[in-house]
């Protein structure tokens, strides 16, 4: 027993310096050895880790180690997700915080995986489907969705209209998060709510890449509509 608790504090040790380490996480890195299945149970708990740059590296982790997982055992794979699907649950007893976004950075990483459970995700924002009315959790869905779009937009095509709202929002964390999803969306513009937030420069802060930035709302309204591919403007 004493020997399982001491490498059982080495694999926190090495996870937790891998997540505060300087350079990018990748697949190629030397994680710790252990099956995938534990790996996980440690990265999960970090999600609730108070600094930010942590928490996000974490989300990115556990795109990694899920999609390696899958390649070796899917069966595996879907388990997760569908721990991550029942943290969201209010049968589960649990909060949930970080299953949405990182249900949206595996299936970034994975095409399977997205294309079995990218429903699921997307329903957290329509009225008609599993909406989570609790704001907190649905920051995480924005920017899951937003993650989702920026590797595969085929299968976020027609969420536009869901997040439409959100730009109304008085939280400002939904209205950034929610221009930053649609900006990888070839579809309609919800115009009707883009003109006000033209003037809004409140500062939300966004994980993109490897690292977090800030965005102005306003910013990322005008690249919206600067950039917008010949998208027809909706009028919502």
């Amino acid at each position: 027993k004493s020997e399982s608790r001491k490498g059982m504090a080495a694999m926190r040790v090495s996870v937790e310096g891998l997540l505060t380490s300087a350079g990018p996480l990748s697949g190629s890195q030397e994680w710790p050895r252990a099956p995938d299945q534990q790996l996980v149970n440690y990265l999960l708990s970090f999600l609730f880790h108070p600094v930010p740059r942590v928490k996000w590296r974490t989300v990115t982790a556990l795109g990694i180690v899920v999609n390696r997982m899958a390649h070796e055992s899917m069966e595996s794979a879907r388990n997760i997700m569908r721990r991550l699907i029942w943290s969201l649950n209010d049968e589960s007893g649990g909060i949930g915080w970080g299953s949405a976004e990182t249900m949206g950075e595996i299936m970034a990483v994975n095409g399977p995986l997205a294309r079995e459970y990218h429903r699921i995700l997307l329903s957290y924002v329509q009225k008609e489907g599993n909406p989570l009315e609790n704001p907190l959790l649905e920051r995480g869905v924005l920017w899951g969705i937003g993650r989702l779009a920026q590797e595969r937009p085929e299968l976020v095509e027609g969420c536009g209209c869901h997040l439409g709202p959100y730009l109304q929002s008085e939280d400002p964390i939904h209205r950034g998060y929610a221009l930053w999803a649609l900006g990888f969306l070839k579809e309609e513009i919800p115009v009707r709510g883009l003109a006000h937030l033209k003037e809004d420069a409140t500062e939300v802060q966004i994980y993109e890449g490897d690292g977090l930035g800030m965005f102005r709302i306003c910013d990322l309204a005008r690249r919206l509509d600067a950039e917008g591919d010949g998208r027809r403007p909706a009028d919502l």
